[in-house]
């Protein structure tokens, strides 16, 4: 993005935490889990499994193949505008993140806390509005070095999210593990 105007870089920090919210997972998320048959200890050990995949790759250097949007080997095209594909989705709110809000909207569940789920979904997006639009000035006060350190423990925060997605995914589909 650091090739890109003030202007464009503003329209698709803007655009992507819009796109960013998954408002529309805390609401809907749990009947398209119903219409599929899937239940929640499933998504989470399956959500655990992506996000170890995030993490790893986070603590390895590389880019997740889960936040890959193209078939080819080469480096991801920067023509056009790449606010929702792929920055807002899969990047930003990929299928790990959509599984935790609906994870957590099923262990809240009513009318009162999807509304604080969704408060919370937009306040992540603004958040995530605000970094985007000062993200040149932190890389270059961390440098490289910096933005690899930041990138490794936020790979090892992740991990350790993953292992207790998994750990309750598999109580909830092996009941003996809990005793």
């Amino acid at each position: 993005m650091a090739d890109r105007s003030a202007a464009a870089r503003r329209s698709i920090a803007i655009k992507c935490a819009i796109a960013v919210s998954l408002v529309a997972s805390v609401w809907v998320g749990k009947a398209v889990l119903q219409f599929f048959g899937v239940q929640v200890p499933s998504l989470q050990v399956a959500g655990g499994m992506m996000i170890v995949s995030i993490a790893l790759s986070m603590l390895h250097s590389k880019q997740s193949a889960i936040h890959d949007t193209k078939a080819g080997d080469g480096p991801p095209s920067t023509d056009g505008d790449i606010a929702v594909v792929p920055l807002a989705m899969p990047m930003i709110a990929g299928p790990a993140d959509m599984v935790t809000v609906i994870v957590n909207t099923h262990q809240h569940a009513g009318a009162a806390a999807n509304l604080a789920m969704s408060v919370v979904c937009v306040l992540m997006a603004a958040v995530i509005c605000i970094g985007f639009l000062g993200a040149g000035t932190i890389t270059r006060l961390l440098g490289d070095k910096g933005m690899d350190i930041v990138t490794k423990l936020m790979g090892v925060v992740l991990l350790a999210i993953a292992v207790g997605m998994l750990a309750s995914g598999a109580k909830g589909l092996l009941p003996g593990l809990a005793e």
